[in-house]
């Protein structure tokens, strides 16, 4: 401010005004005294001018000064705010990397469907329940129990349960939860599903087990109830069979004798279902097991217009078992192979040795011509308490295949759409197997007939 007050003579100097009032001062004494006032005028005229110049000046200098600091400060704060939103991205970046990790590795399927419908993203697990590849997929690539699925669990308030196509030993269950994500159910949703076919098994097996323990009530009653008038029929039976009678009398004898055994041998299945002892195993001839189980029978299939053919095969083979557990397990195949042909028919037993990948074995094979099995009761034949008969307990199978484990063994069913049914049982024999037998004359075989549709040699 001062360097310029004190620019100010030259600068006064060299305006216009101060030239011509100079060449004025040649004139007389009054016009240089005019002259004089009328420049002194114009210096306090001028001074104030540039003071009230100098102080925009310092005013203006000062606010520039106050708006570079704001400057400065914005410049500062904006470069913080820089900073911070790309720690904000970094971090929202690492968060979702977390929860597309989390997401992945969830043991339920999570299923997100768009505003149309379509599917925008979904997990690997609810990529393998409802069968999706890899990339972009919609409903329509679902099944149609899938997608009813989805639209029961749309219009449900909680989780709902629904059985899918499966096989029948091994069916299939899915569970899933709704919820729409804007609040409405036409916006985006997200389903969460779960693979319940575990529990469901679990809650079957529960089930199974409470139904063992009623039938193990009643068969405490049975044993009180039936066992002892039973035995004393089976006495009076045989006295009878011992007595001079006429042979059409002893053909009868016979017959009530089959019966009270058919009987007896139901009255032990329910007896001893949840009570089987271990197998006192002891070298057997499976041959001369299946002989007995012939010859048992016969009178009852006669009866019953069924022919039964031997196919026995097995002659000497020695197999450590249980014998009475081996024969209850024959009739009861044998039994149910009869009454499933009750306007007469053919029932085959065979017996054969073989060797396949898990070592030396025997198959029993009983097979008959009936109707068959239908392909839903297949996976529940061997369940305690399912029985295809009115009145039956549906015990005789389930005992069949207990015995048949607690020798090493399995039991399996086949039934051709074509009709029949076949029970096939397989013993492992021990690594030195031995004979003490040849085989009978004949190959073995008592009767000879059409051989069953894939019958083992």
């Amino acid at each position: 401010m001062a360097a310029t007050v004190q620019m100010l003579p030259a600068i006064m100097a060299s305006l216009p005004i101060f030239e011509s009032s100079a060449s004025a001062l040649g004139g007389g004494p009054a016009a240089v005294g005019g002259t004089i006032a009328a420049q002194e005028e114009n210096e306090q005229f001028l001074l104030r001018a540039f003071r009230s110049f100098a102080e925009a000046a310092g005013s203006l200098e000062r606010s520039y000064g106050l708006l570079r600091t704001e400057v400065a400060q914005l410049r500062g704060e904006l470069e913080q705010s820089h900073a911070g939103l790309a720690r904000s991205e970094a971090e929202n970046r690492r968060m979702r990397e977390h929860l597309d990790r989390i997401l992945e590795g969830l043991p339920c399927g999570v299923l997100a469907l768009g505003d149309g419908g379509g599917i925008s993203r979904a997990n690997p697990e609810a990529r393998r329940l409802l069968a999706l590849a890899e990339g972009g997929a919609s409903l329509d690539a679902l099944s149609p129990g899938m997608r009813q699925l989805l639209e029961r669990a749309r219009s449900a308030a909680g989780e709902v349960e629904q059985h899918l196509a499966g096989t029948a030993e091994d069916p299939r269950w899915l569970a899933a939860r709704h919820a729409a994500v804007g609040g409405q159910p036409s916006e985006s949703s997200i389903f969460i599903l779960r693979d319940v076919t575990e529990d469901k098994r679990q809650e079957q097996q529960r089930d199974r087990q409470q139904r063992e323990r009623a039938l193990a009530e009643m068969a405490a009653m049975l044993a009180h109830e039936i066992r002892n008038p039973l035995a004393s029929l089976e006495l009076f039976a045989g006295l009878l069979a011992g007595a001079e009678l006429p042979p059409e009398c002893h053909a009868w004898v016979e017959q009530v004798r089959a019966g009270l055994r058919t009987l007896a041998a139901t009255v032990n299945n329910v007896l001893q279902f949840h009570s089987l002892p271990s197998p006192e195993s002891a070298p057997l001839d499976l041959g001369d097991l299946l002989d007995w189980a012939k010859d048992f029978l016969a009178p009852i299939t006669r009866q019953a217009r069924v022919e039964l053919l031997l196919h026995n095969r097995v002659h000497g083979v020695l197999v450590p078992a249980d014998r009475h557990c081996l024969e209850q397990v024959l009739l009861n195949l044998l039994l149910n192979a009869q009454r499933a042909l009750p306007g007469g028919g053919r029932v085959e037993l065979w017996g054969t040795r073989i060797r396949d990948a898990e070592g030396d074995a025997v198959t029993v094979s009983v097979a008959d011509s009936g109707p068959g099995i239908a392909p839903e009761h297949l996976s529940r034949i061997f369940e305690a308490g399912f029985s295809t008969r009115p009145g039956s307990p549906g015990l005789g199978l389930a005992v069949c295949r207990k015995i048949v484990e607690l020798h090493g063994g399995r039991i399996q069913v086949t039934s051709p759409p074509a009709g029949g049914a076949r029970f096939t049982l397989r013993l492992p024999l021990p690594a030195k197997e031995s004979t003490h037998k040849g085989r009978h004359e004949g190959g073995g075989d008592f009767q000879l007939g059409r051989r069953a549709p894939g019958a083992a040699e």
